[in-house]
């Protein structure tokens, strides 16, 4: 058997805070300053998506460039010098989550307190006034929650409800400018909608304004804590596909289930299978009374 190899990609060299940098060609200046050891906060990136461009978070600042490039989907080129932590570009950062956390909620937003701390950011300094994103949260099914009071518009999650991923196209964007919000078609109940609730929109959420029932019901009472939290990653037993799962277990009990990114079958996506249907591992069987009689079978005494 021949196992196809991708042809090989020449590298090109640029410059990353004064560091030589070789990265493949074809691959973007975040991959680049990964290389370099330097984290690029990134909010609307995802690493299974086509780059939206929508947070501006990861800007850098590129010799030659008028403008801040978004390192998620710029590509890396032979001489180019970068700057990762320039005045400019941590400005830039600081003004993006200012505005970002003065209207939208990112309590359950991965890496946000400490990115607001490290540059600086005063999202209250717009004053009490500020208009917000808050709404009351959608809870209409059992399986996940959308709290839109904690959506950045990042369009991530349409992207793998769409023609990226699912093909489903339960969901797009409505409304404009201040008024525009993530919504099923014609702002139909999500029961209603062409969801299959495959769960790969809250997958690729990166600020938890999708989550999972689960998890939303865990932290309304104060018990979620991933610190205490377990991963195991296996193979998913309802079909012969050989999705990849990750179990995240709390107190001996499976609370979410993610699917890995790099995995060649799903690229972390799943069905509602597959991603919901944990309950069965957890439901136990009560121990069989051996003292009762069994239906049909003598019990003793003469035939």
């Amino acid at each position: 058997m021949t196992v196809p190899l991708s042809p090989p990609r020449r590298l090109v060299e640029l410059t990353v805070d004064g560091e030589p940098v070789r990265v493949p060609e074809g691959a973007t200046i975040l991959d680049a300053c990964g290389g370099a050891g330097q984290e690029i906060p990134t909010l609307c990136y995802g690493d299974t998506l086509t780059p939206k461009n929508a947070c501006r978070v990861c800007v850098v600042e590129v010799d030659g460039s008028r403008t801040l490039v978004p390192a998620c989907s710029r590509k890396a080129e032979a001489g180019m010098v970068v700057g990762t932590s320039t005045e400019r570009t941590r400005h830039s950062r600081k003004v993006v989550l200012e505005l970002l956390a003065s209207s939208v909620d990112l309590s359950t937003t991965p890496g946000a307190a400490g990115w607001i701390e490290e540059y600086g950011a005063r999202p209250g300094r717009f004053g009490a006034e500020a208009a917000t994103v808050e709404q009351p949260v959608k809870v209409d099914n059992d399986l996940y929650v959308r709290d839109y009071g904690k959506c950045i518009l990042c369009y991530k999650c349409v992207d793998a409800c769409g023609d990226q991923w699912q093909n489903t196209f339960a969901i797009g964007v409505a409304g404009r400018g201040f008024d525009a919000t993530i919504s099923t078609e014609y702002d139909a109940p999500l029961t209603d909608s062409a969801c299959v609730y495959c769960g790969n929109c809250v997958e690729v959420c990166p600020t938890g304004a999708l989550s999972f029932k689960s998890e939303f019901d865990m932290r309304e009472a104060g018990t979620w804590d991933e610190s205490r939290q377990t991963q195991t990653t296996t193979i998913c037993s309802y079909c012969g596909v050989g999705c990849n799962l990750t179990l995240h277990v709390q107190e001996n009990q499976i609370v979410k289930v993610t699917s890995p990114h790099d995995n060649p079958v799903t690229h972390g996506n799943l069905c509602i299978k597959g991603r919901f249907g944990y309950q069965h591992v957890q439901n136990v069987a009560p121990p069989a009374d051996t003292s009762a009689p069994v239906s049909g079978v003598a019990t003793g005494g003469g035939t």
